[in-house]
């Protein structure tokens, strides 16, 4: 069984959408109602399984539109933020998803995984501190909807990117943002991760364990090739060894 060692690590950073809530496959769902939406006429129906793996995944939101469209050979302005959403703009298809992404999870909640809660209070038992990312500005309502707020030491989100010009991943930047909150070099931090971009991040990044979560089941082999030095199908896979000394958290 594949393990975090806490004899040689201290913290451990989750990424939010698959990886500690369930709502990947809310993203997802949006995704394809407004690229569908888009697409009528223009080409192929978005596919969830592929396009938004490939090219969505794990992206800031505009960065998502920008790559899926230039994948069908498809030019879109950028627009602005004063866009209607909906609009042939990369701004209007964002602010569209953005929307009915936002309504999803108020009407419907958001629920985390629960192997993800156990592993996250067993980390804490034993010392090792634990922060949560995402590209996403809506990362702190999503957390603490779910009742997680508390189980984390740090927060990085979407806000903080634009606030401090964080490049979007497969740049390290969001993880090692919150190494750097945590007060810990990159080499003595886990990440956990559920898409490519993510899992290259976390290898470009230096940091000391990286967790691929596959829970699709599709791309074990390129996470692997990311950088991945752990895949598995859910977090209940990843046992626990070790406890960070007091003088060391």
């Amino acid at each position: 069984m594949a393990a975090i060692d806490l004899n040689t690590l201290r913290a451990v950073v989750f990424d939010t959408d698959g990886v500690v809530t369930d709502t990947a496959r809310v993203h997802a769902a949006a995704w394809k109602h407004v690229f569908d939406r888009f697409l009528r006429g223009r080409s192929a129906p978005f596919d969830i399984r592929d396009d938004y793996l490939r090219y969505v995944d794990g992206r800031p939101r505009l960065d998502g539109v920008r790559t899926f469209v230039a994948s069908r050979g498809i030019t879109l302005p950028e627009g602005g933020p004063e866009d209607d959403p909906g609009a042939p703009t990369v701004h209007g298809l964002g602010m569209a998803k953005d929307e009915l992404f936002v309504r999803q999870i108020a009407e419907h909640g958001v629920a985390a995984f629960p192997s993800t809660v156990a592993l996250l209070h067993e980390l804490r038992n034993r010392g090792c501190r634990t922060a949560v990312v995402s590209a996403s500005r809506h990362c702190r309502a999503v957390i603490s909807s779910s009742g997680l707020l508390h189980l984390f030491d740090v927060l990085v989100d979407g806000n903080d990117a634009a606030r401090l010009g964080l490049p979007g991943k497969p740049d390290p930047a969001l993880f090692l943002e919150a190494a750097h909150r945590l007060g810990l070099p990159p080499a003595e931090v886990a990440v956990a991760e559920d898409s490519l971009p993510g899992v290259e991040a976390g290898r470009r990044g230096g940091f000391g364990l990286v967790v691929a979560v596959d829970r699709a089941r599709a791309q074990a082999q390129a996470m692997t090739r990311a950088g991945a030095d752990v895949v598995v199908r859910d977090l209940a896979e990843l046992a626990v060894s070790g406890r960070v000394p007091v003088g060391r958290r």
